[in-house]
């Protein structure tokens, strides 16, 4: 259960942090609040790397627990486990950002949705290229195949989920990760809940494109 437990207490981390941090910022399209929310999801990320990383792999988020299995990291029980967990994770950082929000005068809980003058195929579409590079630069970083890459692979990832945010704020408000959508969508509600299947579906099939490229470029085992 300890792997299962890190995980739940790395998303709501995630969760907290990330979208605490949205929150506060009140992130649109302004320079700041938009860099500022990008550092809080890839600093939260890098946090928790190091900190559950040689417990559960810390992954706080589907996709790349998903990722993971379709490359044959993980067991289909601890895909289902690990999924489970991030989602309650994830609901328990909501419920704590909701809590102080509601008696703070501020509004949300940084739920994602289509930014102004986003389609839905073009939100959809933002999901899936984004976390496929995400997963990518995941697999990749953390591969045992792949050199020494693996001893800086917590800086990796939380450098890209920055880079990936920096660009797709303006699409989605970034998800790439169906956990830190669910959770803060049923507690803001509206067009973010409506629209919460493009950040499920979107993250998912970006995830399985990842594992794709993954299995296409990996480096064969040192004989």
């Amino acid at each position: 259960m300890k792997k299962y437990l890190a995980e739940m207490v790395g998303t709501m981390v995630l969760v907290l942090m990330g979208c605490g941090v949205a929150v506060s910022l009140e992130c649109g399209t302004d320079t700041a609040s938009v860099v500022g929310t990008a550092m809080a999801f890839g600093l939260a990320v890098v946090a928790m790397a190091y900190t559950i990383g040689g417990i559960s792999g810390c992954h706080i988020n589907p996709a790349i627990t998903l990722g993971c299995f379709l490359t044959k990291r993980i067991s289909a029980k601890d895909c289902g486990m690990y999924m489970l967990f991030q989602v309650i994770g994830a609901f328990i950082g909501s419920a704590i950002l909701y809590l102080l929000t509601t008696n703070s005068g501020l509004e949300g809980t940084g739920a994602n949705d289509l930014q102004d003058g986003v389609s839905m195929v073009g939100g959809l579409l933002a999901e899936i290229f984004f976390t496929c590079v995400f997963v990518l630069v995941v697999l990749g970083a953390t591969a045992k195949t792949n050199g020494a890459t693996n001893n800086f692979a917590g800086l990796a990832i939380g450098l890209s989920l920055i880079l990936v945010h920096l660009v797709c704020i303006r699409y989605t408000g970034t998800s790439v990760n169906p956990a830190r959508s669910i959770a803060p969508a049923v507690f803001q509600c509206g067009t973010a809940l409506t629209n919460l299947w493009i950040f499920i579906v979107g993250p998912f099939v970006g995830a399985g494109l990842a594992a794709l490229i993954w299995k296409i470029v990996e480096p064969k085992e040192a004989e």
